[in-house]
């Protein structure tokens, strides 16, 4: 699953730039021209702790539409996750959780995890298809964090490519802005990110299952 680098997107919220946030000395007024940009409708780059991300406000509903528009598949096919600074907020978009699950999410998270839940009635809502699970990540990566915090709700994100092919994954924030620059409102330049992805586990069945083997180990956390 590729992105659609033909789809015309909306005139651009803010200008365009690349805005170099270091991770170990946050900035609070560059964070927060990031979530300004966010809170206008605006589609970001950012990074994780696993790979860069593609991610716009869940509450805005022409931005979402913009990073759905970059993906070249079907809608009901969409695989999107809800990126949280912690867990506070899962009640209001998973349905009701194990608390064996709950126990195993707070083991492994912040972690490089994506976990399959059973979506609330709200997911629907911010995806307008019969969607019945959500994917929620908790990055252990401070600006990703940080940048959710301040928000005040998770992120639609969407990893920057979606490919079985793992040398897909960009992992310089400047190759990144030269090569999105006419798709997305900001690229946030924290230093290069991994390129393999988030480990997914389906919670949705009896026992959970790992459903994609990525940078997360499993076994460590079960």
């Amino acid at each position: 699953m590729q992105l659609n680098s033909a789809v015309i997107l909306s005139p651009r919220i803010v200008k365009k730039m690349l805005l170099k946030i270091i991770t170990e000395h946050i900035s609070e007024h560059k964070l927060m021209q990031a979530v300004t940009c966010l809170q206008k409708g605006g589609v970001i780059i950012y990074p994780t702790d696993t790979v860069y991300a593609i991610g716009c406000d869940i509450k805005n509903h022409k931005a979402s539409e913009r990073v759905k528009a970059m993906k070249e598949t079907k809608r009901k096919e969409m695989n999107f996750s809800f990126v949280c600074n912690d867990l506070s907020q899962l009640s209001e978009y998973a349905a009701q959780i194990d608390t064996r699950i709950y126990k195993l999410m707070k083991r492994a998270l912040p972690g490089p995890f994506t976990f399959i839940l059973p979506a609330s009635k709200q997911v629907p809502k911010i995806f307008d298809t019969k969607k019945k699970t959500i994917g929620i990540r908790v990055p252990d990566h401070a600006v990703a964090l940080a940048l959710v915090q301040r928000l005040g709700n998770p992120i639609l994100s969407t990893s920057l490519h979606d490919s079985n092919e793992i040398v897909d994954y960009m992992t310089d924030a400047e190759l990144i802005e030269e090569k999105f620059r006419k798709m997305v409102d900001m690229v946030i330049d924290s230093g290069p990110c991994g390129n393999i992805p988030s480990t997914v586990i389906d919670c949705t069945g009896n026992e959970p299952v790992v459903v994609r083997e990525g940078a997360g180990n499993f076994e460590n956390i079960n």
